[in-house]
């Protein structure tokens, strides 16, 4: 058991297990640098954190699917967080203290209007899109769509169905098989 925690998988033509150096990833460094990442959206710094060279983090996620989509997610949820902190400036400000020249402090709240306008021009479609409803005859048009859409996929999955049934030698055009509890139960032989 000990030998085996020394050791570590690394991608090559084959699967090779290796002795473990020290800047190998283990979970605990993956999960570390992937905090990190989430905070701070600088890799970086995820890397000087997590004490991961830059090199092989690009590595791993070059080889590694899973850790390729956790990065992403992580870049995501570091994104979503800044967002939030702009929103939470641009509607609350930021408190500035202003000294005098005889001395004295006031206390006022400044407003980043450009993070504001950056906002609003970002998220503008999104907002007129949730006002938008559409006139009566395009609803009954996209209803239309949609139906037949769903009927297409019906069709579809009905034949998709009907192919691995006959791969599984359950289905036959034979209406006697239909009679003898075939897909259709019997429906094919009452119309002949």
């Amino acid at each position: 058991m000990a030998r085996r925690k020394e050791l570590t998988l690394v991608a090559a033509k084959a699967p090779q297990l290796k002795k473990r150096a020290v800047r190998d990833w283990s979970k605990e460094k993956a999960a570390r640098f992937l905090n990190v990442l989430a905070e701070t959206c600088n890799v970086s710094e995820a890397c000087r954190q997590s004490g991961v060279p830059m090199t092989v983090a690009y590595r791993r996620r070059k080889m590694d699917a899973s850790f390729r989509a956790q990065w992403a997610e992580m870049i995501a949820i570091g994104y979503h967080r800044l967002e939030g902190v702009l929103l939470e400036r641009a509607f609350n400000g930021t408190e500035r203290v202003v000294t005098r020249k005889d001395g004295s402090e006031e206390r006022m709240r400044e407003y980043p209007n450009h993070i504001g306008l950056r906002l609003l021009q970002m998220h503008r479609e999104t907002a007129l899109e949730a006002d938008y409803e559409p006139p009566a005859e395009d609803v009954s048009e996209i209803r239309e769509r949609l139906v037949r859409k769903l009927q297409r996929l019906k069709k579809r999955d009905d034949e998709e169905e009907q192919r691995e049934a006959e791969r599984a030698g359950l289905w036959s055009d034979d209406p006697r098989a239909a009679d003898a509890g075939g897909r259709d139960g019997g429906a094919a032989a009452e119309g002949h």
